[in-house]
């Protein structure tokens, strides 16, 4: 009967079958294994799979008429990549034993592992181990993303050419999540911005640079992708990053990522611009033949400019050197100065100044009055912008693209603040400071050694099999709570998940007395729990932040809770613990309102 039936039909019918099937069914019929299979295959490849690592060439191979790729072969790579990808997070969920050694099965595929890690991240919230799935595919993909972010920082730290859009589009990979923002969707975003300006604008071609420049800088103005419309947002952090910045649809870029948008988009069109390196305020010099100087300033045979300034944050128009040295006069920049502040600043200065700007607004919106949603990341679309994760770019920022002339010393001083985020948040993340970080410590043993130590404990502590710890009937009177019950703390009002439980107080002598144990009206001897809080988060941030700028955020440490500050009144769980939540639990339970536990090898009756 299939043999029977028109080619075309054939091959419509083998495009809805799965691509595992397609073997199987060829092999009933010689005439379905006679059609084309490079265009069948070529199909599937384009369907399945958005994301594909750099050795692959996809884009001149989708150049390439489809007969001469071997597309069958690209699938059957692909689809193993998947079958390994799977394999290894299915290893993870399934035991909290040695999940680094893990998770390198999925890193070992590169940008492949993508495509996969979000179908595994957008799983439905019937799936019998939703908040895990979730959490630990969101885990791998943000240590896929991160490892890129550094791996181009290094490369410009090395002296290898980075284009400046890629270099700030670095930061966006630690904040990304299942976003649209990494370097191939920001390029594209650019080019799709310069072809707009191309096709849409009256006489473009013939324009002068200047007036080039004018052109593009109204048009991001007028379709809201530079500036900032509302002062009050001027800090919010969404505006250090410049793919958040392309995907939004409203204004929202500080200076800095405005002025770099203006001149990826210039350069694409063919008219060279860079950001300057002015303090506080980044401008953008266009450069231009000496015969288009300036619209105003005609060319005289006195003439030696030949570039003009904007500050396309502001408006379409330019801004004269003598207004740049008069203010830089009235910092108290000497003269001789001048050039090195009206002149191009270089790619590393301006990841640099990011990073400073990232610490500049978590620092101020850990004081504004909705500090926690800020820095939480409250509503901002699927998924939040948390400020740990932004902190955390800029510190691996200062690391890798460290300030000329500084020392060992005052970059050993981020190190603490890495060690604690890589512990608490980001542990996928030790073979990025083995491979990164460790280097830049070799000719200081002292710091070495100590990153190091750091790196042994964590990867001792990941591979050793928890110790189970059953409820015996005493231990049950004792113990009132169970893992997986959520609830407030009666002193401090946050809202916290029970992780694991003490049948009294196991901290040091040191920790009871700083913090007051004693004079509970129960003390030392009853049960503390171990809790998992967005609370926490805040405290791992504001200790950070106090380090680091002097400001910290008003939270308490809420790692170790006693049993008598346990109010267990049935509430809803808020969105940001519900995603912290699949570190230690499979889902949500909404019948007996408590999470399943994942970590019952730990405590097998809970």
């Amino acid at each position: 009967m299939l043999q029977d039936l028109p080619p075309e039909i054939l091959f419509e019918i083998l495009l809805c079958l799965p691509p595992t099937s397609i073997p199987a069914f060829q092999q009933t019929c010689s005439k379905v294994n006679d059609l084309s299979q490079p265009v069948l295959w070529g199909y599937h490849c384009q369907r399945l799979y958005k994301y594909w690592r750099p050795e692959h060439d996809i884009a001149r191979k989708l150049a390439q008429p489809t007969a001469n790729v071997n597309w069958k072969y690209i699938f059957s790579v692909r689809h193993l990549a998947d079958l390994s990808v799977s394999r290894a997070l299915e290893d993870i969920l399934s035991s909290q034993v040695c999940r680094l050694d893990k998770s390198e099965n999925i890193f070992a595929q590169g940008y492949d592992a993508k495509d996969t890690l979000l179908k595994h991240l957008k799983v439905g919230d019937d799936a019998p181990d939703a908040l895990a799935r979730r959490f630990y595919s969101d885990a791998a993909l943000g240590g896929l993303h991160r490892s890129m972010a550094i791996e181009e920082w290094v490369k410009l730290r090395d002296g290898h050419p980075v284009p400046l859009e890629r270099a700030l589009a670095a930061f966006d990979h630690f904040i990304m999540h299942e976003r649209k923002a990494d370097f191939e969707e920001t390029s594209a975003r650019l080019d799709e911005i310069a072809q707009s300006i191309r096709q849409e604008t009256l006489n473009f071609a013939e324009a002068t640079p200047q007036l080039k420049a004018k052109m593009v800088a109204a048009y991001l103005h007028e379709n809201r992708v530079t500036g900032v419309t509302d002062n009050d947002q001027y800090f919010n952090l969404r505006n250090s990053f410049i793919g958040l910045a392309l995907q939004d649809d409203g204004p929202a870029a500080l200076p800095l990522i405005s002025t770099v948008i203006f001149c990826a988009v210039l350069e694409r069109l063919g008219v060279s611009a860079k950001p300057c390196n002015f303090p506080f305020h980044i401008y953008a010099i266009v450069k231009a033949p000496i015969e288009h100087i300036s619209d105003s300033e005609p060319v005289t045979a006195e003439s030696e400019v030949d570039s003009i300034y904007m500050d396309p944050f502001a408006s379409e128009k330019e801004v004269s050197r003598g207004e740049l040295e008069a203010q830089l006069e009235a910092m108290g920049v000497p003269p001789t100065d001048h050039d090195s502040f009206l002149g191009v600043a270089s790619v590393s200065d301006m990841v640099r100044r990011t990073a400073r700007n990232i610490v500049g607004s978590i620092q101020r919106n850990a004081h504004g009055p909705n500090h926690h949603d800020q820095l939480m990341g409250a509503g901002s679309g699927t998924r939040g912008l948390e400020s740990d994760s932004a902190l955390y770019s800029a510190l691996w920022a200062f690391l890798v693209l460290p300030e000329p002339d500084t020392g060992l010393v005052q970059r050993a001083r981020y190190l603490p603040y890495v060690v604690e985020m890589l512990e608490k948040q980001y542990l996928f993340d030790v073979r990025l400071v083995e491979k990164y970080l460790l280097p830049l410590f070799t000719t200081s043993p002292q710091y070495w050694q100590q990153l190091r130590d750091a790196v042994r404990v964590m990867r001792a502590g990941d591979s050793m099999p928890k110790q189970a710890k059953p409820r015996t009937r005493e231990i049950s009177q004792s113990v009132r709570f169970k893992v997986g019950q959520v609830f407030r703390h009666r002193r401090y009002g946050y809202q916290a998940v029970i992780t694991g439980w003490d049948v009294e107080c196991a901290q040091s002598e040191m920790w009871i007395s700083q913090m007051g144990v004693d004079r509970l009206s129960r003390g030392r001897h009853q049960s503390f729990y171990n809790v998992l809080s967005v609370a926490e988060k805040l405290f791992q941030l504001s200790c950070c932040l106090r380090q680091l700028t002097g400001f910290s955020v008003d939270e308490k440490s809420v790692r170790y809770v006693a049993e008598e500050n346990i109010d267990t009144t049935s509430a809803v769980v808020s969105p940001a613990l519900m995603s912290l939540a699949g570190r230690h639990f499979k889902r949500w339970d909404s019948t007996s309102n408590v999470f399943v536990s994942n970590v019952k090898d730990e405590y097998p009756d809970d």
